[in-house]
């Protein structure tokens, strides 16, 4: 979820939605199959982020990103019976 007072413009929302799908198939072989929600609940700063198409943006929000599903825990894949 990406509200839009944290980001004011579609363009930023889609570009940081765009890295959460990104680094979340980066994680996925290592969680079994459940929703996850990743929510953000802070601004991204406009003047500091002055393009939603930035390297600087994608480098921030991939960061960040990473280092949230780095936290979560591994499961071990279920047996199948």
């Amino acid at each position: 979820m990406v509200p839009k007072r944290w980001a004011k413009r579609a363009v930023t929302r889609n570009a940081i939605k765009r890295q959460i799908y990104n680094v979340s198939a980066d994680f996925e072989p290592l969680f079994t199959e459940r929703a996850h929600l990743v929510r953000l609940r802070a601004a991204f700063d406009r003047n500091q982020f002055v393009s939603a198409s930035s390297d600087v943006l994608r480098a921030a929000v991939r960061a960040e990103l990473q280092q949230l599903f780095s936290r979560l825990p591994v499961s071990a894949a279920p047996a199948l019976p």
